[in-house]
């Protein structure tokens, strides 16, 4: 077995909606371009705390969630994050995981974008080429 990864951005959403209105510069959106691991089996984006801390979030909440090894721990709820993938984007929250190293891309991410991970290549595409089609449903 070997992981999967992809280089993604990902941008504060309140400072993407301050620079659409004018009230701060484009350049002063806070980003961060990370190498992530993709994850089918985690649901959503999971970050790191220095991540978090780049982005300028606060915790909204927070959740239990549980980890691959059996164990359940309290993640905190951070957000709105734009993830681009190349020339797709989604716009959610993330869970940041405490003591993390690694990025996760999850599986809730990869759908919105419509991207799934190439199993004979080792990488991610786009599920239907590079034509995005998102459900309706």
């Amino acid at each position: 077995m070997y992981e999967v990864h992809t280089e993604i951005t990902l941008k504060n959403g309140y400072d993407v909606g301050k620079a659409s209105e004018g009230g701060i510069n484009e350049n002063e959106v806070r980003q961060v371009t990370v190498d992530a691991v993709v994850d089918t089996g985690a649901w959503t984006l999971i970050i790191n705390e220095e991540t978090r801390a780049k982005l300028g979030f606060s915790a909204r909440g927070t959740d239990w969630v549980n980890l691959a090894d059996g164990g359940k721990t309290d993640c905190a709820i951070v957000g709105p994050v734009e993830v681009w993938w190349k020339n797709r984007w989604n716009l959610q929250n993330a869970l940041m995981l405490p003591n993390s190293k690694e990025i996760l891309l999850g599986a809730i991410p990869m759908e919105a974008m419509d991207i799934t991970v190439d199993t004979r290549a080792g990488k991610v595409v786009g599920a239907h080429g590079d034509q995005i089609i998102h459900r309706l449903y």
